[in-house]
């Protein structure tokens, strides 16, 4: 596990279906040894909708708990629109037991939160 935690987190854009709409999709931890990649990753990222495909994430810490609040208030200052996908039972309890998940909009999977932005 120790090696695993060090390791850089893989982001992968990609288009969603919709103009305007873009997938972030994460394979990795995402701790405070990986925030550094996702956060670069958010700010170069323009697009009105964004949805961020957490089903290649298997732990999150909580500085990447931080990152993924921050990523959510720079998308409402810049006034579009970021939502989150996939999120195993871990993370979901991790965002839940910080009660951030009234805050955070989450899905189950992208395809289900491209639905949803309609």
């Amino acid at each position: 596990m120790r090696a695993m935690l060090n390791e850089k987190i893989r982001v992968v854009a990609s288009a969603g279906r919709r103009d305007g709409e873009r997938i972030l999709a994460l394979a990795g931890v995402l701790n405070i040894h990986t925030i550094f990649d996702f956060q670069n990753a958010v700010r170069e990222e323009a697009s009105p909708v964004l949805i961020i495909d957490f089903g290649g994430v298997p732990f999150m810490d909580s500085a990447g708990l931080g990152a993924v609040v921050g990523a959510y208030v720079r998308a409402q200052k810049a006034q579009s629109r970021i939502v989150f996908a996939g999120m195993n039972e871990r993370l979901k309890a991790l965002v839940e037991m910080t009660r951030l998940g009234q805050m955070l909009p989450m899905y189950s999977t992208v395809a289900e939160a491209e639905t949803a932005l309609g």
